[in-house]
């Protein structure tokens, strides 16, 4: 298989507990760059919050944030947005006050969660990803029951209790269509490496599609293979195997 692009999740994939990048899965990056592979991160992170580690791992051709709402070029310039409509978020806060839930959100202005709320209202606000954080199974699956009934969002999470909401049609994979289409290649040149259900799409529309010994099991599911656990260096073992294939 002719990869060109590796694309990479953070939390529960490249970075281990402590939110570091092993000096394994650092070498196994560089040498896939040296071999002329693009490897771009795609994360649910905000920019703000990955920055330090496209940093670490040096500049790549684009880096997709916010499970697609932004994807950045080399030079972290914002070449794609998408934005998160005020009505669904009110909708979303509503929800969030009759469960009494704990929330998380990403904005332009800035991060907003229980422990650090928003000031102002809503609408003052460009919101890119909203969520929830929520140990209750049954109140989980209450509000995530009626998320699913609203074809306005995307739905996905990044942990087994968190639920994370982005525009429909916002992911992953959709935005590594577009950084495919800026580059000229195709999906069919890429692995996608990741752990969680806001991985599943790229990991499913991947050439090659690679799931975390740690993921989630419908994610071990949907891919090609499963590699190695994110403690365990899993996305350095993920590249050796390609760049010796």
């Amino acid at each position: 298989m002719d990869i060109k692009l590796i694309a990479l999740d953070m939390d529960g994939t490249l970075v281990n507990h402590e939110g570091d990048v092993s000096p394994e899965n650092e070498r196994a990056i560089q040498q896939a760059k040296e071999k002329g592979i693009h490897v771009v991160l795609s994360t649910g992170r905000s920019l703000t919050r990955a920055r330090d580690i496209s940093d670490q791992l040096g500049r790549s051709s684009y880096l997709v944030t916010v499970n697609g709402g932004e994807i950045y070029d080399h030079d972290y310039q914002l070449v794609d947005s998408t934005p998160l409509d005020t009505e669904l978020v009110k909708h979303l806060w509503k929800l969030k006050q009759e469960h009494d839930v704990y929330f998380w959100s990403t904005t332009k202005q800035g991060l907003f969660n229980s422990r650090n709320p928003f000031d102002q209202e809503i609408d003052t606000y460009d919101w890119l990803k909203f969520g929830y954080d929520i140990k209750d199974d049954e109140v989980r699956q209450v509000i995530r029951d009626e998320l699913m009934k609203n074809e306005a969002l995307e739905i996905t999470n990044s942990s087994p209790t968190n639920i994370e909401i982005n525009p429909a049609g916002v992911n992953k994979a959709a935005a590594l269509v577009k950084v495919c289409k800026w580059l000229d290649l195709s999906m069919d040149q890429v692995m996608a490496v990741g752990d969680s259900m806001n991985d599943i799409a790229m990991i499913r529309e991947a050439g090659l599609g690679v799931a975390m010994g740690n993921a989630q099991e419908e994610v071990k599911q949907a891919a090609n293979w499963v590699t190695g656990i994110n403690t365990d260096h899993g996305v350095a073992q993920a590249i050796d195997r390609i760049l010796t294939s």
